[in-house]
């Protein structure tokens, strides 16, 4: 009796230790998609079921049919949104529509084809390696929607980016931003599709991922610094694209591309820069193209001589700068007297300019302006001098 009892407990020990094994499977593999799709006669209209049994015979025959009928209405449903989206496009004057068409285009004929295989392959009834085979079909399918999402949604970002004064809250320094949460989202909700249908419980590879991403993060403390900056930056907004910035550590430059890792100026060298957005983010930044407009003021500082008439000075600055094609009107140029310097009497010509990166040119020009205009009026330019004065002569011994 006790060594009955005993194989009991054992047996008992070792179903228990099996259902442990089957909660831990289940815990990592779920149904896999394949199993749960339809079979192909459910499609098939009542009228036409004899014909479809009569096929359905010749496994690799039904195979070939239902791939063709799936192949000839990829066709017709291709053709059927590309005339609708077409007309809806022929009668608006934005290009978000053509964009979209021309996202949609091959993503919906592939997806109709690729789903009619994977019927197909059900049709077929092969030997081995079925489930494989649809499961690859099936994963291709969600990376042609993937992909084709990701069309979509740049297109429609760049129209809203475009059109500002309607989308307030996604705006030219926003899209980035926008466009990157959007993918996170797509590629986490495509992978989710993926494990699905290969079989595999999310829930498992989230707090398998958990682990890993505090390994990751320490490792690539850099990168995330320069991520989260870059999502700072775009929050912030001390400058856009297009804006022409100075750096304390003596970059300037034209913004052209604001990124999640690191922002691009472009210099007056026709020199790409790539700053990262850490160092972007602890850095004092002064945007010359801030402000109610892109206009800026230049300096001309000019020395006239003591004696000169101060009056004449003034009017003939005021005038080179107005003669000056590339000097703004409004605001008008002003100039201003600053000091008595210790050999002139020290001028300031200001004058705004319409763009930062022109403020070299258009200095150089102003002062050649004010030296040839300094010539012909007769006003000196006077320079450092000294003079000696000898109140005795050595006598000769």
């Amino acid at each position: 009796m006790a060594e009955t009892s005993s194989t009991g407990s054992a047996g008992t020990e070792s179903v228990e230790r099996a259902g442990d094994n089957k909660t831990v499977e289940s815990d990592v593999l779920v149904e896999p998609l394949s199993d749960s799709l339809p079979e192909f006669s459910e499609y098939v209209p009542e009228a036409l079921r004899p014909y479809w049994e009569s096929i359905s015979q010749y496994p690799l025959v039904g195979a070939l049919v239902v791939a063709a009928l799936f192949y000839i209405a990829a066709f017709l449903i291709r053709g059927a949104v590309v005339r609708s989206v077409g007309r809806l496009a022929a009668s608006t004057k934005t290009d978000l529509d053509d964009a979209v068409l021309g996202a949609l285009k091959k993503p919906i004929f592939n997806t109709v084809v690729l789903f009619g295989l994977v019927l197909a392959t059900k049709v077929a009834q092969l030997p081995a390696g079925t489930d494989l085979i649809i499961n690859l079909l099936l994963s291709a399918i969600i990376v042609t929607l993937m992909r084709a999402a990701f069309a979509m949604s740049g297109a429609l970002l760049d129209a809203l980016g475009r059109n500002h004064h309607r989308f307030s809250l996604v705006e030219e320094r926003t899209v980035p931003l926008f466009d990157l949460i959007t993918k996170l989202l797509i590629i986490l909700l495509g992978s989710y599709c993926l494990l699905m249908i290969w079989g595999i419980n999310p829930v498992g590879w989230l707090a398998s991922a958990g682990i890993v991403g505090i390994a990751v993060g320490f490792a690539a403390k850099d990168t995330l610094a320069n991520l989260f900056s870059g999502f700072f930056i775009l929050a912030d907004a001390p400058y856009k694209l297009g804006d022409y910035i100075n750096l304390d550590s003596g970059e300037r430059g034209r913004v052209t591309h604001i990124g999640m890792r690191s922002t691009r100026l472009l210099t007056r060298d026709d020199i790409e820069i790539t700053v990262p957005n850490a160092v972007i983010a602890n850095a004092k930044i002064i945007n010359e193209s801030g402000g109610p407009w892109e206009k800026m003021r230049v300096r001309i500082s000019v020395g006239a001589a003591y004696g000169s008439n101060v009056h004449d000075v003034t009017a003939l600055l005021e005038k080179i700068a107005a003669d000056n094609k590339d000097v703004c009107s409004h605001p008008e140029p002003r100039v201003r007297m600053r000091a008595f310097g210790e050999s002139s009497l020290d001028f300031e010509l200001l004058a705004w300019i319409e763009r930062p990166e022109d403020r070299g040119r258009i200095s150089h020009e102003l002062y050649m302006q004010v030296y040839d205009g300094f010539n012909a009026a007769g006003i000196e330019i006077p320079y450092a001098k000294r003079d000696l004065y000898i109140k005795e002569m050595p006598t000769a011994v």
